[in-house]
């Protein structure tokens, strides 16, 4: 059975959705009285993701395998898959199912005429959409966005097995407008912090105005309408969680406890820093993600803001034309 997780990243957090897999795989067929197929797991990201840490966890992943499971799980091949899936990885019909988290909403690039090589800025401002971009800013992400998952879609075609299926866990949005706050509105709060330091002199406008996040947080229509126009996959389910910004814990007025802005400015820091930081330096990073916190902790005394979390399910079939 050939299993693929893509966008794997690296960590203590990698390998816990394949252990999640194999479990379900090994108690279906102890229900059903089959022996386990042997698994064979690719793990996927960019080529600078860190695959020596993934597998220099691997000998105490399959010593925990054995020791739960015993003789009666088949062997599991674990290797890794460097390169973008928007693009082919694997060779055709050689996957059953596919799992990708938190991945998806991560463009390919930033959109045409948006990056850094741009001659006009038209984003001035900001760093990704908002209610006051123009509307060819909001033209530019949905294309790319259009661009890069009908190519996800398509590569997959290629690899998946009729019948196979992919699980996909995404950002997206319940509005059909992109710069609903749910979507759009923690790089809002990002761009008022870099903004409050080109005001002090800090950083120059124009690094601002020339930097665009390469991220599409997609609608449950935008999605399925992807999927229905190429073809090669059925919708099986979709669904759409709450997430709140800080997790859902409440804040305590102690030293010890960090505030609710400033988990936020924690976990978007380690999501975008290296990008932000190849554009604007390394120098006010500590800066940034200061002003970040408290801009957040000020919104959030206010709202309780929150994310949307895509999960759809679909599962391959002899292509649909039309």
């Amino acid at each position: 059975m050939g299993i693929a997780d893509l966008g794997c990243s690296s960590g203590p957090n990698t390998l816990s959705v394949i252990s999640e897999i194999i479990d379900v795989i090994y108690s279906k067929c102890c229900h059903l009285g089959r022996p386990p197929p042997e698994l064979r797991i690719s793990l996927n990201d960019l080529y600078s993701n860190d695959f020596n840490d993934i597998f220099g966890s691997l000998p105490a992943f399959y010593n925990r395998l054995k020791e739960e499971k015993g003789t009666g799980l088949g062997p599991c091949f674990i290797s890794g898959v460097p390169g973008s899936f928007y693009g082919r990885l694997f060779p055709s019909k050689s996957l059953h199912f596919v799992h990708s988290s938190s991945s998806l909403h991560w463009l390919s690039q930033v959109p045409p005429g948006l990056d850094s090589k741009a001659s006009i800025a038209i984003n001035k401002g900001r760093i990704y959409m908002s209610k006051t971009s123009p509307q060819s800013v909001l033209d530019s992400y949905f294309l790319q966005f259009h661009k890069d998952f009908s190519q996800f879609l398509k590569s997959r075609s290629e690899e998946v097995v009729l019948g196979g299926r992919m699980v996909l866990s995404f950002m997206g949005r319940r509005s059909m407008d992109p710069t609903t706050e749910e979507s759009c509105h923690h790089f809002e709060l990002l761009a008022h912090a870099l903004m409050s330091m080109v005001s002090e002199g800090l950083i120059p406008e124009e690094k601002v105005d020339t930097f665009n996040a390469p991220y599409y947080a997609p609608c449950a229509e935008e999605v399925k309408s992807e999927i229905q126009k190429d073809g090669s996959f059925i919708m099986d389910r979709l669904e759409a969680f709450e997430i709140d910004w800080d997790g859902g814990v409440d804040s305590c007025n102690s030293i010890e406890t960090p505030s609710s802005g400033q988990r936020v400015a924690k976990t978007i820091r380690a999501v975008v820093e290296s990008m932000m930081e190849a554009h604007f330096g390394s120098d006010i990073m500590d800066d940034l993600f200061l002003r970040y916190a408290k801009i957040v902790d000020n919104h959030l005394s206010k709202t309780r803001a929150k994310y949307i979390n895509l999960v759809v399910s679909i599962i391959r079939v002899d292509k649909i034309e039309g």
